[in-house]
């Protein structure tokens, strides 16, 4: 059982508490335990693991959103908003008896440590593609050969089903990789979005709409691979590109506003001259 319990209500650890070297944190520990604790809030104290995972997820998306700007106190608060759920959830724990935020945090530091024997022990390497090498047999390592019905542990094991399609299809694309099922360059991937583009007008002539989705999908993950092999993240590729998409969208509707038109009332041949204009900076005819 964890012997962790910063509760004090003016903000400071409680007693009992094993401090950490961070005042700050030691203080949002507190105030955590005083929101969950009695007489704290009803919606802190109704909280669980699992009503905590939507919030996580919307609170690391905003983070990735202000992470393309340069706005600094958008960055520092989004990076609170997901450390609070992280702390959260270790609070969770710590009431449950299973462990705390220190032992989470005294974790952390020994894995790293760990896995970079090239900093803190004696092993040199030479570049990032041994120091990732190297981390992923300390990686299995740590592990246990075998599942609990003996079974031997699959090299696409650790790529959470969770992840969004894109992340995860390029994680999985990397493990596999990572063992020799790869290609050789960017060639085969070229060669094979080719292929599958041809097999997805088939299906489409066809009318099979299973068909369809079923080389959409394989179109999407040859061009994930060809992302990878190109040193580029489809993930954030494709998120910049909607961002694009999205600001000249917004900029052909204030154009076409200035007109004292609706979208809606524009031909498509309108819209397009509007739309080459915003890219090239001009003006529309």
């Amino acid at each position: 059982m964890s012997r962790d319990n910063p509760s004090n209500a003016d903000g400071t650890a409680g007693p009992s508490a094993s401090p950490s070297s961070e005042p700050a944190i030691d203080r949002l520990r507190a105030i955590l335990a005083r929101l969950r604790g009695p007489g704290g809030c009803p919606w802190d104290r109704e909280q669980t693991l699992a009503t905590l995972k939507p919030c996580l997820i919307e609170e690391c998306y905003e983070l990735l959103e202000v992470m393309d700007g340069e706005a600094c106190d958008a960055h520092a608060e989004e990076l609170g908003d997901v450390l609070l759920q992280v702390l959260f959830q270790a609070q969770i724990r710590e009431e449950r008896g299973d462990f705390s935020f220190n032992e989470v945090a005294a974790r952390l530091a020994d894995k790293l440590i760990r896995r970079h024997p090239h900093v803190f022990g004696e092993t040199h390497v030479n570049g990032t593609a041994e120091v990732l090498r190297n981390w992923e047999a300390i990686k299995k390592s740590e592990r246990k050969s075998n599942d609990a019905e003996g079974a031997p542990r699959s090299a696409l094991a650790g790529v959470p089903a969770a992840l969004p399609a894109l992340l995860r299809a390029q994680r999985v694309q990397s493990k596999a990789a990572r063992v020799g099922f790869d290609w050789p360059d960017s060639d085969g991937p070229r060669r094979k979005i080719n292929e599958e583009l041809a097999e997805l007008e088939a299906a489409v002539a066809a009318g099979d709409q299973q068909a369809v989705a079923d080389e959409m999908g394989d179109l999407l993950f040859s061009v994930v691979n060809l992302c990878r092999l190109l040193e580029v993240d489809a993930e954030s590729a494709l998120r910049d590109c909607t961002n694009r998409f999205a600001a000249r969208f917004r900029a052909i509707e204030r154009r076409v506003q200035a007109e004292g038109r609706n979208l809606r009332d524009c031909t498509l041949e309108e819209l397009d001259r509007h739309w080459e204009a915003v890219k090239r900076g001009g003006t529309s005819d």
